[in-house]
């Protein structure tokens, strides 16, 4: 089970950002759902052990760059057409091809500098290639013109992070939080923040907000858990993981930290 705290500060994949905040956001913002319409990863873990998972994650690579030469053609045989550079874009990311995306989303910039698809991608192709001053430009320019768009303002907070500003990061959180007061996943991200700058009592409160919002969600149980263990509060991290599995969490889910209990 990958934790919150690897997911957040491990790298802030949006690939994975998708998949967690699809609820939150496409609604919101249709535009940037329908410009990448698949960007689901594979656990690179998993295909290593699994072959079966390994064939699949071949067959889709070749299926991604059947789609780029398909496209390719469309574009050179069309007029200029910003919804197929954007598909273009969305199939080199999917090929971790993030140059050339980021190409593709510079080439729609110069003919709309507000598309917001655009602004938002190449601002993730460039956090991948760890261009952070980049990306926290175009972040930084969407929300400009989007305030309340939620994937924008957890990645601007991530990309913050990896600049070392974490206090900006936390202020960024923190009016996330003012526009989005229900959203587990925005409590989980400052938590982990938090917790990574030594703030355990404001991180505990705000696992704890997580979990009243999101009860069946085993990461954010783990995560509280493992906070309080390792502020040697263990009876605290005791009674969590207990009303966590009378919540209906399996105990097989949090044997790890059960486990580390017992150890101490």
């Amino acid at each position: 089970m990958q934790s919150v705290r690897s997911w957040v500060l491990g790298f802030f994949c949006l690939f994975a950002i998708n998949g967690l905040l699809a609820q939150e956001t496409n609604a919101q913002h249709p535009s940037l759902a329908s410009s990448n319409p698949s960007l689901a990863s594979s656990n690179p873990s998993v295909e290593s052990l699994n072959p079966s998972v390994e064939s699949s994650t071949n067959r889709s690579h070749q299926f991604w760059r059947d789609s780029l030469a398909r496209l390719n053609k469309e574009i050179q045989a069309s007029p200029w057409s910003t919804d197929l550079h954007l598909r273009k874009a969305a199939v080199n990311i999917e090929l971790n091809q993030w140059q050339y995306a980021i190409d593709e989303y510079t080439s729609i910039l110069k003919r709309d500098s507000h598309n917001p698809a655009a602004l938002f991608y190449r601002a993730y192709a460039n956090t991948h290639l760890r261009r952070y001053p980049l990306a926290k430009s175009d972040y930084e320019e969407l929300l400009s013109y989007f305030p309340r768009h939620f994937e924008a303002r957890l990645s601007l907070s991530h990309v913050l992070q990896m600049m070392g500003k974490d206090k900006d990061a936390v202020n960024t959180l923190n009016l996330l939080l003012q526009q989005h007061p229900d959203s587990a996943v925005a409590y989980a991200a400052r938590a982990t923040l938090e917790g990574n700058m030594q703030q355990v009592p404001a991180a505990v409160f705000d696992w704890e907000k997580a979990i009243e919002l999101s009860p069946g969600n085993v990461d954010y149980v783990a995560s509280l858990a493992s906070l309080l263990i390792n502020a040697n509060r263990h009876e605290e991290a005791r009674k969590v993981l207990d009303k966590a599995v009378r919540t209906g969490i399996p105990r097989s889910s949090l044997s790890p930290w059960y486990s580390k209990l017992k150890k101490k």
